[in-house]
């Protein structure tokens, strides 16, 4: 039985979804939502192909799309999006014009139309890659701002680059700042230290980066679904430099 591999941000939601691709004769591997993929995990269910609704948290799709094009060993399968605000939809379009789009009431049909890719687009511009912006604009490092650097690496400040005018970098403070960075290299300690950054993302811009090419599931997936776990969102993703990766986040109002 094919296997199609589905990412919907809402549980309760998609049940509909499920039982029309299992109608259908498909298994579903469906993680919930706090989904942390690993390619290896995707290559081992070798899915005929990955599902994302777009009707919920649209730029969690769009990240996912984005890794697993940017996986070679995965980035042959073939995406299907599904549902979603129609100029939403239509911008991610531009950028993976090479995926089925389609409802729910039209995905039978929308179906036939699902093949393995020969020579996928890798959507290098989901990522902020521009040359000529600096890692201090890409993370928002203004001048004379009090930036705090948590567990930075030894080379931050190659990392950083060139910083605006009076910029002051504190490491491992306790001092407020309106910027704070975290660079993240264990995923056990990550997890360990959320309830802590959650405190600091409540009085400063957080942050979190992680390194590019790991193969422990340290990834931009999972950074965020443990975010999110811990009543943060993201609303920021960028390339710091070959190195890092970021994603900023702050915490979620709650709803009146």
């Amino acid at each position: 039985m094919a296997v199609v591999r589905l990412f919907h941000w809402k549980s309760a939601e998609a049940g509909p979804l499920i039982a029309k691709l299992r109608s259908a004769g498909y298994e579903v591997a469906y993680k919930g939502e706090t989904q942390s993929p690993s390619v290896r995990e995707i290559r081992d269910t070798a899915p005929a192909a990955i599902m994302i609704d777009l009707s919920r948290r649209p730029s969690h799709g769009r990240d996912v799309v984005a890794w697993v094009r940017g996986s070679k060993s995965i980035r042959h399968i073939p995406i299907v999006f599904v549902d979603g605000d129609p100029a939403k939809v239509e911008v991610i379009r531009r950028e993976i014009p090479d995926a089925v789009y389609t409802t729910q009431s039209r995905l039978l049909a929308a179906w036939k139309r699902v093949k393995p890719l020969k020579d996928p687009m890798v959507p290098r511009q989901m990522m902020e890659t521009d040359p000529s912006r600096t890692a201090a604009q890409k993370l928002g490092i203004r001048e004379g701002a009090v930036v705090g650097l948590i567990d930075p690496p030894a080379d931050y400040k190659k990392v950083l680059g060139k910083l605006p005018a009076g910029v002051v970098l504190e490491e491992n403070t306790d001092r407020v700042c309106a910027l704070a960075l975290w660079f993240v290299r264990d995923p056990g300690e990550y997890e360990a230290a959320l309830p802590a950054r959650r405190v600091l993302a409540t009085r400063s811009r957080l942050w979190i980066l992680w390194q590019k090419g790991r193969r422990d599931g340290l990834n931009g997936n999972f950074v965020r679904q443990g975010a999110l776990a811990m009543g943060l969102v993201d609303y920021k993703i960028c390339s710091v430099d070959r190195v890092w990766s970021g994603m900023v986040f702050a915490v979620k109002k709650a709803r009146s």
